[in-house]
């Protein structure tokens, strides 16, 4: 199913300031925040929609993207762009934007229908750097990830030994606490974590004398990633469960990876098109050459036709790359500069002097065309 415009489902024009796109966000999120439609899945979809929209269009480089390349910037499907945002991620980033209307926040809780809590460790968040050639077919990367992990001597739970917990009082055991408010929008019933026990239904008597109670201890961790071909910079991948080890157990948060690209010794890239300038002599623009060009699969031999004018672009079709998601590659365009020599022998000086005289190598006059001052004084 295609995705909605950002800008509609805000319901603002691509116009609006960044007042206005908050605002609007603003309003959208009260109407759908799930506190206000319990176990609506319509409502937290569209809750959902307008948080990725929001992180995308107040964002001022991410919001250039969009209005440039739309969704296709930073979506091509798993994992890429504000389509990968969690509830978790939502309240962390957002949740100052909404929150003084009486509505709960969602703490660290992780799937499971409302009313279970699941503790859910933060998000880890790294930038890779690409070649063209990685961006081209893809890459596997090995990273070393610093990172918070479960403590191996209480297995993660922050206590001494299994006799070390008693069932918290506030909540008796249920990890949340529910409280009606009245708010601009009437009596609202919100639920949140437990402020006693941070929602885990119980409390430690006696702590782990490795984690002193976290659960979690500084560690290392290798992951394996497998990166798409056809990802381009500001596009961002999300590994489920790689990130940070919850404190007292739950589920790991997520590792967020941002592309960057690394230069190219002799290539630009223009969204899937690459582009090289190309240096030819002017006798070899004159009488045509054939040159080798440097291409992401190796070098190829193009043919300058004899006249080529300094500026013409050779395109070599399907020599670009390719487009996340999307078949086909871009083009590699050369774009034809002739250098022309600074200083000169006497002898060069003489033979360029006798060319000259040529009718050939003097530019023409005749044939109605305008001089530059002409086309300029027509302007006024």
């Amino acid at each position: 199913m295609a995705k909605r415009d950002y800008y509609e489902i805000l319901g603002v024009p691509k116009t609006a300031s960044k007042a206005d796109i908050k605002k609007a966000y603003r309003q959208v999120a009260i109407q759908y925040h799930p506190d206000k439609n319990p176990d609506d899945k319509q409502a937290e979809d569209k809750f959902k929609e307008a948080a990725e929209a929001y992180e995308v269009l107040s964002n001022d480089d991410k919001r250039a993207k969009y209005d440039k390349f739309g969704h296709q910037a930073f979506d091509g499907g798993s994992g890429f762009g504000g389509g990968g945002m969690s509830m978790d991620d939502i309240f962390s980033h957002f949740g100052d934007i909404f929150g003084n209307f009486g509505f709960g926040g969602f703490g660290n809780r992780a799937g499971g229908g409302r009313g279970q809590h699941v503790n859910k460790g933060s998000n880890l968040r790294l930038t890779v750097k690409l070649t063209y050639e990685e961006i081209l077919n893809g890459a596997e990367k090995k990273l070393k990830l610093k990172k918070y992990v479960a403590c191996t001597t209480c297995n993660g739970t922050g206590a001494a030994d299994s006799s070390s917990f008693q069932t918290c009082s506030t909540c008796n055991g249920h990890g949340q606490v529910t409280r009606i408010q009245n708010t601009l929008l009437g009596r609202m019933q919100t639920t949140a974590p437990c402020p006693t026990c941070g929602g885990e239904g119980k409390i430690i008597t006696k702590k782990c004398t490795v984690c002193y109670g976290e659960g979690i201890v500084k560690g290392e961790d290798v992951v394996t990633i497998n990166i798409p071909a056809g990802v381009s910079e500001g596009m961002q991948m999300r590994e489920e469960g790689k990130g940070n080890a919850p404190r007292r157990g739950g589920v790991n948060g997520d590792l967020i990876i941002a592309f960057e690209e690394a230069e190219h010794q002799y290539l630009m890239r223009e969204g899937e098109d690459l582009l090289y300038n190309l240096n030819v002599s002017f006798p070899d623009a004159v009488l045509g050459t054939s040159v080798e060009v440097p291409a992401l699969e190796g070098d190829v031999k193009i043919k300058i036709a004899p006249g080529t004018p300094a500026g013409k672009v050779l395109r070599l079709r399907g020599k670009g790359l390719p487009s996340y998601g999307q078949y086909g590659r871009g083009d590699l365009l050369v774009k034809v500069n002739v250098h022309i020599p600074i200083t000169l022998t006497k002898d060069e000086r003489k033979m360029l002097e006798k060319l000259a005289e040529s009718p050939n190598f003097t530019p023409g006059t005749k044939g109605g065309e305008k001089s530059f001052f002409d086309k300029v004084k027509d302007l006024f």
